[in-house]
């Protein structure tokens, strides 16, 4: 009988003990692959208890986790924001669902501020370093071109002229 994710608790009970589902029965519970499920242990989203330290053993609360990301990733938020939301605990509003109040939501919105910010500033460092390492890679194409001639019989002096010609020539950017 496969388990509706979104009527599970979001807390393990002791009754969850006694429904201990292997992965590919949480995966079929689920509706997923295997691989899914162990995805998002590798993100370290859910981490389901292991029977003798072998096998992976998911609990009612691990497939309500499972639930919460698969309806999180379908509505297109990232695991950035998944990681922050799964710290913060659900709470029951009038409509009888179950969502984040304004002080969490203000904590995850700040942590992806941080996480923005950081990712904006490495970016331009990267562009930065791209920058340098296609300079460096143009000059040793050049430099290699000059090997390759030399190797085919041109003349250095021919080719040393070539270059400071060229050093000489205002370069269009």
């Amino acid at each position: 009988m496969p388990i509706d994710p979104s009527s599970a608790s979001a807390a393990a009970t002791p009754s969850d003990d006694a429904r201990l589902l292997t992965v590919g029965q949480a995966a079929a519970a689920l509706g997923v692959t295997a691989r899914t499920l162990k995805y998002y242990e590798e993100l370290n989203l859910v981490v389901p208890a292991r029977s003798g330290g072998r096998y992976r053993m998911y609990a009612e609360s691990d497939l309500a986790t499972f639930g919460r990301i698969l309806r999180m990733r379908s509505l297109g938020f990232s695991i950035a924001a998944i990681t922050e939301i799964l710290k913060r605990p659900m709470r029951l509003v009038e409509s009888g669902k179950s969502r984040m109040n304004e002080e969490d939501l203000q904590v995850v919105r700040d942590a992806l501020h941080v996480q923005l910010d950081t990712l904006r500033e490495r970016t331009v460092q990267v562009r930065r370093e791209l920058r340098e390492a296609e300079s460096l890679e143009a000059q040793i194409a050049h430099d290699l071109q000059y090997i390759e001639q030399r190797l085919c019989g041109v003349p250095a002096d021919q080719l040393l002229a070539e270059r400071v010609a060229r050093r000489r020539k205002p370069q269009s950017h």
